[in-house]
């Protein structure tokens, strides 16, 4: 009777086992393989909403550069060249887009006197790599990217990382990795990985137990050899030093603005914070386009980061010089 009781607990005991185990490995596969975005839609979309103009790419001063990652794979940049100048942004698009969600950054940079390099997250786009890991492994391509940059442009490089939702995360964990650039902006950014998994599970799912996270995070370990709760740009936002941009929209659901706050409040020294009235996740430039390039631009010249001869006159200027065009061309 008695080892009929074990056989039977022992069996119970595997169904389970077994369960968690199916658990665990498709949970962490939603994280690791969290469906992207189509590549041609992204491309349709930016371009019907003007964020994205053919001619300007096609006429542009560029190179396109594969980047090799310590990651083990080659990650793919343009570096677009608009000014003879040493100023450039490095531009982190966020997760399921691709670089074409960029250009938007780089048309708004090229107006305040900045280069810009567009890249592509590892598995995204024309990118290497097999799994997303929310910034972990992210943050050292960015940092192949920066080497890149430098070694192209020289020793009076000065350089800025903007990064929007993923990217965002990315820019400040490589900054907690590698403070050596000269400003970061972080848009729609969330504190920590761990804490936004758990909010859009609760959220959008019929999940509400933090047990499938645990299972998940304990297979993301075993798989993809790294742990979920290292993905936190709240622990290293305190060593940052230079100057930090934290932009928001207060109908964003999806990260909520509240992290942004958070991590602005936490960060020490230079530092600025912008919410916006409008704008649902990464929607902020694209619902508030001139006061949040006015935001950006302001930032720069509080910490005298703008180009020489760059500034709020000279952006009115350029602004009239493209309505004069598209009223030519139009």
């Amino acid at each position: 009777m008695r080892k009929h009781i074990l056989q039977i607990f022992a069996a119970i005991s595997s169904t389970f086992t077994l369960l968690a185990a199916a658990a665990g490995i498709l949970a962490s596969n939603r994280l690791m393989y969290l469906k992207k975005k189509d590549e041609e839609l992204i491309l349709e979309r930016e371009t019907s909403a003007k964020r994205y103009d053919e001619v300007w790419y096609a006429n542009v001063k560029k190179e396109e550069r594969w980047i090799e990652s310590e990651n083990g794979y080659k990650v793919h940049a343009i570096f677009l060249e608009p000014h003879d100048t040493l100023y450039y942004a490095i531009i982190c698009h966020g997760v399921t887009e691709t670089k074409v969600n960029s250009f938007k950054y780089a048309r708004m940079f090229e107006k305040l006197g900045y280069n810009s390099v567009v890249y592509d997250h590892r598995r995204h786009g024309s990118s290497g790599g097999k799994t997303t890991s929310f910034g972990h492994y992210e943050k050292f391509d960015l940092k192949a990217v920066v080497d890149m940059l430098k070694k192209h442009v020289g020793p009076d490089l000065v350089f800025g990382i903007q990064g929007e939702s993923m990217g965002a995360a990315t820019t400040l964990l490589y900054a907690g990795l590698r403070d050596d650039a000269a400003f970061y902006i972080s848009d729609c950014g969330y504190s920590d990985i761990s804490e936004q998994v758990l909010h859009v599970m609760q959220t959008t799912t019929p999940v509400k137990t933090s047990l499938v996270f645990k299972l998940a995070s304990f297979f993301l370990k075993l798989r993809d050899g790294y742990h979920i709760r290292t993905v936190s740009p709240r622990e290293v936002i305190k060593s940052i030093k230079k100057p930090v941009l934290f932009i928001h929209s207060l109908q964003d659901q999806v990260v909520e603005p509240k992290m942004s706050v958070e991590m602005h409040d936490l960060k020490e020294g230079p530092k600025a914070l912008k919410l916006f009235e409008h704008g649902a996740h990464a929607q902020s430039f694209n619902e508030n386009t001139e006061e949040y390039t006015e935001t950006v631009m302001n930032f720069l010249a509080d910490y005298d980061l703008l180009p020489e001869g760059y500034s709020r006159k000279k952006l009115i200027a350029f602004e009239d010089f493209e309505d004069k065009q598209k009223e030519t061309t139009g």
